[in-house]
């Protein structure tokens, strides 16, 4: 910047402001300034400016490795609502590996990101170590929430949104549904088992103990679980699998079976990804606000950044909204 402010013959300031168009300066000065940077091929130093402003305008994000199109819609929200607030975004893939979390957080950490989302699925927690060594990090967890007092939490009502799915397979005239779940060391997996019972009860029905089956969340779990449910000698005549990737499981194991939806067996997802209006029926579902999860967690931490880093964890929850299409 000096070399630019001594060609153009200006003060490093002048070109600080004209760099970071922030004071006014006269056209003919900036002229010379934009020369002199095009002349000595000169770019902002990023990192400088970040250790000046104490601020990288960087968020960085952990997500787990899944087949379910879920996460990648919902990064894109996130990538999204970083890209309007003049953020860019470092996402760490986890892998479903302890270490692997560990390193990545460390090296989020270490670049100074101003917050941390955390969006994963595993059992084990992040270190506790590493955390404590960057207190003044503001974190957001979304829909996963290992541990009180430290971020914030936003999740969506996954018990409503099991019993709005169930309560539509009831409203539409069917009385024998089972319910592929979720892996049940999840809270929104076993919330929507939860809404499931909750409905199916509410509406004096009973679930045989082989009419819940547990899933994975992945598509090859959604259709070993219905092949299950088919090998049962009075098989389902509805299925609620607890999200959509697991649906499109199902869809392949009716079909290897012969079996026609929803005349043979109805089934009914959760998520809204954007391929379930896209299968043969569209699948009826459970819609997540997924670019309103997103957004509201760029704007969380954005608040802790600028407004108040000290306040008390708070947990806000998005309300899910039945997509009633062809499958029910």
């Amino acid at each position: 910047m000096k070399d630019v402010a001594r060609l153009a013959g200006v003060s490093t300031s002048t070109v600080s402001h004209v760099i970071n168009n922030n004071r006014f300066v006269s056209d003919s000065v900036r002229e010379k300034v934009e020369q002199a940077i095009k002349a000595l091929n000169y770019a902002p130093s990023a990192l400088a400016r970040s250790l000046k402003l104490k601020q990288t305008r960087t968020i960085g994000m952990l997500v787990t490795t899944s087949s379910n199109p879920f996460y990648a819609e919902v990064v894109r929200g996130v990538e999204d609502s970083c890209y309007e607030r003049g953020y860019s975004l470092i996402l760490c893939n986890t892998a479903g590996d302890e270490e692997r979390m560990n390193r990545s957080l460390e090296t989020l950490m270490q670049k100074r990101v101003d917050g941390l989302l955390m969006m994963c699925t595993e059992t084990h927690l992040p270190s506790a170590d590493i955390l404590s060594r960057y207190p003044s990090v503001p974190m957001v967890m979304m829909d996963w929430a290992p541990f009180e007092g430290r971020g914030d939490i936003i999740q969506e009502n996954a018990q409503l949104g099991g019993e709005l799915a169930t309560r539509h397979l009831i409203e539409r005239g069917y009385k024998h549904i089972a319910c592929i779940t979720g892996p049940l060391d999840k809270s929104p997996a076993q919330m929507r088992l939860e809404g499931f019972h909750k409905a199916m009860a509410d509406a004096g029905l009973p679930v045989p103990a082989n009419y819940v089956v547990n899933g994975d969340f992945e598509f090859e779990g959604g259709f070993n679980a219905m092949n299950a449910l088919l090998a049962l000698a009075t098989p389902p005549e509805a299925v609620f699998a607890s999200n959509d990737a697991m649906a499109v499981g199902v869809y392949h194991a009716l079909y290897q079976a012969g079996l026609r939806i929803p005349q043979d067996v109805a089934v009914m997802g959760y998520d809204d990804i954007e391929l379930a209006r896209y299968l043969t029926p569209p699948l009826s579902t459970v819609h997540q606000p997924k670019d309103a999860l997103g957004q509201l967690a760029i704007d969380t931490l954005i608040y802790r950044l600028n407004e108040d880093p000290d306040a008390s964890q708070v947990t806000l929850v998005l309300t899910p909204e039945l997509m009633p299409r062809g499958s029910s």
